[in-house]
């Protein structure tokens, strides 16, 4: 605790967020007074990992246990940072989530990832990730049945078409994304690149490559940093894969390469060419993607992101430097030869959907499966090679004896029972398109 003790001193800290991820990638937790912080071992329900995105659990009480226990929570000194929006000196520290017999628990999403990665240690292989988050600023809106708008900026008028890459479209909302990037510098962040997307409002910010790990945790706080600058400027910034009906969806695309214990590039032959082990991680995402859909679209709404023409994948072919297919290669040199996955929408947690993505590639590689052909034209072309709904997805994740064998098989029970519930709390709702269509029709 001594490393806490310095930083709470220096920034005259006097209360402590306590964060841990849950399955969704909401941060739950407490917030103490510093004394507390130093003297506790912070408990929570073991329960409040696998709550739903609508605030229900599983019917399966044997996921967690009948009595309701607790876990413990230890707090990640790595993780420590400033929180720069609130009234009194505030530190955030997440926590990983332990039993009291100091075992891992294994529900929990950032053990998860860790899991993965040290399968990729064993083998003296390390991972590299940088993720592209893009994401919406609309209205206010506080009514859920009125649909959302994009905002207006310094001009007074909101956007009426498509603005992709315009650097006059970012300038209209300057005030924002200077606190943004302030917000994001007193966090250690390190986010790189602003551009406009194509949709009207639509934004998206990459981060530096670096630790799949370091890279979730920085993607965990971003989020919360764009939303709560968004609400201190009177608008809304929304995750949600699909929030508008005619503008397309947000993804959080993720470029991977492996280095070794050298640093040297195994997607790399001597010769500068492409390996064997990088066209076995491609073909892993082409084998294994279905099976981790639940993760990569993880609500019902994320499957109205993938489709046709949208920038958005409906297949998992691949390609070098094509935005048509799942699995693009960008053009690079031997040291620099990486995979995009375009799979992954915005809404994922982004511990479980850097899990899944390097799950997929270890299984190709260490199983030296062989990838189909790259696409040279449209992948539009082609038919559906993804799951269309939810409950098909969790329906594949549930039979992939491999993926439950890299991620544990209690967690892809817990995890596909969370997504069972709120798949189950959604058919209850009556949308306004039945009402429209089927209320006087039928």
């Amino acid at each position: 605790m001594n490393q806490f003790q310095d930083f709470f001193r220096e920034h005259g800290i006097t209360e402590v967020e306590c964060v841990v991820p849950d399955m969704t990638g909401v941060a739950r937790g407490k917030i103490l007074p510093k004394s507390q912080f130093n003297s506790a071992n912070m408990r929570l329900p073991k329960a409040v990992l696998i709550q739903t995105v609508t605030g229900d659990w599983p019917d399966d009480d044997s996921i967690t246990g009948p009595t309701d226990p607790d876990v413990v929570c230890v707090p990640d000194f790595n993780t420590v940072r400033l929180v720069p929006w609130a009234p009194e000196p505030t530190a955030l520290v997440i926590h990983d989530c332990v039993h009291f017999d100091g075992t891992p628990v294994d529900i929990s999403p950032r053990y998860v990832l860790r899991k993965v990665l040290d399968l990729y240690k064993q083998r003296g292989w390390q991972p590299v990730v940088a993720p592209e988050l893009e994401f919406y600023l609309v209205e206010r809106n506080i009514d859920p049945d009125i649909p959302l708008k994009p905002p207006v900026g310094r001009t007074g008028r909101a956007e009426t078409g498509r603005m992709s890459y315009s650097i006059d479209a970012v300038n209209e909302f300057d005030p924002y994304f200077e606190d943004v990037y302030e917000y994001s510098d007193v966090m250690r962040l390190d986010v790189d690149t602003l551009i406009h997307e194509v949709g009207a409002g639509q934004m998206e910010i990459n981060f530096v490559h670096g630790d799949a790990l370091d890279l979730a945790d920085r993607v965990f706080l971003f989020k919360r940093v764009v939303r709560e600058t968004a609400l201190r400027h009177n608008i809304y910034a929304t995750f949600m894969a699909k929030p508008m009906q005619e503008e397309p969806g947000s993804a959080m695309h993720v470029h991977q390469s492996i280095v070794d214990k050298d640093g040297r590039n195994v997607f790399s032959n001597a010769d500068g060419g492409p390996s064997d082990l990088f066209l076995s991680y491609i073909a892993g995402l082409q084998r294994y993607m279905p099976s981790v859909m639940p993760i990569m679209a993880p609500f019902v709404n994320s499957y109205r992101r993938l489709s046709r023409f949208t920038a958005a994948p409906i297949n998992l072919q691949w390609g070098y430097d094509n935005r048509t297919v799942g699995i693009r290669v960008p053009n690079s040199g031997p040291e620099a030869r990486r995979v995009e996955n375009r799979v992954p929408g915005v809404d994922v947690n982004p511990y479980l959907a850097m899990a899944a993505t390097l799950a997929c590639g270890y299984l190709g590689m260490v199983k030296g499966l062989k990838p189909s052909d790259p696409m040279i034209t449209s992948g539009y072309d082609l038919d559906y090679e993804l799951p269309r709904h939810l409950e098909d997805a969790v329906e594949l994740m549930r039979d992939s004896a491999d993926i439950a064998e890299v991620f544990g098989a209690n967690f892809v029970n817990a995890y596909c029972a969370v997504k069972e519930k709120e798949y189950d709390t959604f058919f209850r709702v009556i949308s306004s398109w039945e009402r429209s269509h089927l209320l006087l029709n039928v």
